[in-house]
């Protein structure tokens, strides 16, 4: 599911004159062709081009439109040829890399083409457009009148946006392009709660709560107030419940009966793209239904011991006192992000032992918005903007606390905070790499892939200092080992989603509704969650390599600096990434 946008430039940046042409030499000609996208992707790009301090489309939001999407891809092919023309052997190390890191994601974007469920599906359970248009004032700077004036131009646009979106959606539903029906209890909700109560009182009008900017004086700040209201509750508002009725009237009586993508028309080649654009790998689903199964079995191995050394006769009897034992649980929402930021807190004061180089960006902590929370994960990582003044937030969900155990915290907060998301893409953010590749590489097996590595490496640092906590871990392991088996179990094998949520509940220490919301989105984002587990043992057989090849030479925090020394990168770049710095070290 993508965010479409407008193309306006394509025919400016697509061409170069022959002269030109062969007047540069590869590197200059492929300086070009980065420059040109970057320019392209910000002009198409309009809410994250103003994120990253570029204030030419201030007045501009995404164009959802099916043209707009055509639009992007003949652009995307442009660049593409372009690419194409230049040769590797006349590139250096960094810029082929450069090259085929740029090339990859153009050509999976250009892929998705060939597959309407690609283009017509535009929702998951964890994203939707309504969503992303309610959190786009996260990523916004508001220090001036033209931030805010922005701001308000953007609120007045969206009936534009989800027109478009409405029309594909309907679209959707004459071709049965639709999500199942066993995922979409409470989507609803996730609508309709964006825009509860007053105007004042939702998410858009928060950055109208804050502190007053200099350059605006107090009549004209509560007449912008004033605005704001007017905009949210007679624009943007009226906009969401058009959406929630045509949910309710139409698309959940033309939900789908199988939960397989498989079974959309043209699904099983649709689901193979998306198992290799996720992966960045050449492997079946039944290779990874395979891997996956060889995961469960060992990690349950490790389960069991944890299990007898705590005292109790089985793996699943520990894990039932896990569950229900009241003492592990918060009882209120502050006392969750209370732990959760004790154990970030700790985490950070670790990290200099591990890491040679890390990010200057900081990171906070908030509860994730209501009106996503009864539906969504446990947690998730948002990324921060140096240029705009943001942080990096690690939201955590504080709804169904009953369902939220402390032992779980130590293994999530490493995976979505430090070293895990914000360690990784903060400094990536960072790193003195072509923008393309600081702000939009973002391969699955590679950051998740890190996020769950950073779990595993939690054992050395210390984090799982009870056998609840390492229950916990291991748990969260075992639900990435799942993933392999439950997601091509549904989308290759013809599994329901009762028979994945009863092997989730079998094999990990997941509650009920973290397994409920976790199955839902395995279902409706078919090959995300593939990239976790494949990413984590290529990470761990890097290392494993690099142990070996060094001997009394390996530096742990050399190492881990090497792996996020180029940012996100196709697996393959990473293995040979690490190799050359094996053989550098060697020759030391």
């Amino acid at each position: 599911m993508r965010k479409i946008i407008a193309l306006l430039l394509a025919p400016l940046i697509a061409t170069a004159t022959p002269a030109l042409a062969q007047a540069q030499t590869p590197h200059d000609a492929l300086t070009g062709v980065m420059d040109d996208h970057w320019r392209w992707w910000l002009s198409v790009h309009p809410v994250e081009a103003t994120a990253r301090g570029v204030r030419d489309y201030d007045d501009r939001i995404y164009d959802i439109s099916l043209a707009g999407r055509a639009a992007q891809i003949r652009a995307e092919q442009a660049f593409v040829a372009r690419l194409d023309a230049i040769a590797d052997t006349g590139l250096d190390a960094t810029d082929r890399a450069n090259r085929a890191v740029l090339l990859w994601m153009l050509r999976d974007d250009i892929s998705g083409e060939a597959h309407p469920a690609e283009r017509l599906m535009l929702f998951t359970t964890y994203y939707g457009w309504h969503q992303g248009f309610a959190s786009m004032a996260d990523g916004l700077p508001f220090y001036n009148r033209a931030d805010y004036d922005s701001y308000l131009k953007r609120l007045s646009l969206y009936p534009q946006q989800n027109g478009d979106a409405l029309a594909i959606t309907r679209q959707a539903i004459r071709g049965g392009y639709v999500q199942p029906c066993s995922v979409l209890g409470k989507y609803a909700a996730t609508i309709s709660g964006i825009v509860a109560g007053k105007a004042e009182e939702t998410r858009f009008y928060e950055p109208f709560t804050r502190t007053r900017p200099r350059d605006i004086s107090d009549a004209d700040w509560t007449a912008m107030q004033a605005r704001a209201a007017t905009l949210i509750r007679d624009v943007v508002a009226p906009e969401y419940g058009k959406w929630h009725d045509l949910f309710v009237k139409d698309y959940m009586p033309a939900c789908r009966k199988s939960d397989s993508a498989s079974t959309l028309p043209g699904g099983a080649a649709w689901y193979a793209s998306r198992v290799r654009a996720h992966t960045t790998t050449d492997l079946t689903p039944d290779q990874i239904h395979a891997i996956g199964l060889s995961e469960v079995t060992r990690i349950r191995a490790r389960m069991d011991e944890v299990a007898a050394k705590a005292g109790y006769p089985s793996r699943a009897a520990f894990i039932t006192h896990l569950r229900t034992d009241p003492s592990y649980y918060a009882k209120t929402p502050e006392q969750l992000l209370q732990v959760a930021a004790r154990q970030a807190k700790a985490i950070d004061g670790l990290l200099p032992r591990y890491f040679g180089t890390l990010p200057r960006l900081p990171y906070g902590l908030k509860p994730i918005p209501a009106a996503e929370a009864e539906g969504t994960t446990t947690a998730y990582y948002m990324p921060g903007s140096p240029e705009s003044g943001i942080a990096g937030t690690y939201f955590v969900n504080t709804s169904k606390l009953d369902q939220r155990p402390f032992w779980e915290l130590p293994a999530l907060t490493a995976h979505e905070a430090v070293p895990g998301h914000h360690s990784q893409i903060a400094l990536q953010q960072e790193l003195p790499l072509p923008p393309f590749r600081k702000y939009l590489a973002g391969f699955t097996a590679y950051v998740e892939g890190w996020a769950l590595y950073t779990e595993y490496l939690g054992e050395e640092m210390g984090l799982y200092d009870r056998p609840e906590k390492m229950m916990g871990r291991l748990s969260y392991e075992m639900w990435r080992a799942c993933r392999l088996v439950v997601d091509t179990g549904i989308h290759a094998k013809g599994w329901d989603k009762a028979r994945a949520v009863a092997f989730m509940k079998d094999n990990s220490a997941l509650s009920d509704a973290n397994i409920d919301a976790e199955v839902n989105r395995y279902i409706s984002w078919p090959g995300q969650a593939l990239g976790y587990k494949l990413g984590e043992i290529k990470i761990r057989e890097l290392r494993a390599k690099a142990e070996s090849a060094l001997g009394p030479k390996f530096d742990l925090r050399a190492f881990h600096d090497a792996v996020l020394a180029q940012g996100a990168v196709p697996l393959t770049v990473l293995d040979s990434q690490i190799n050359a710095w094996i053989a550098a070290q060697q020759a030391h």
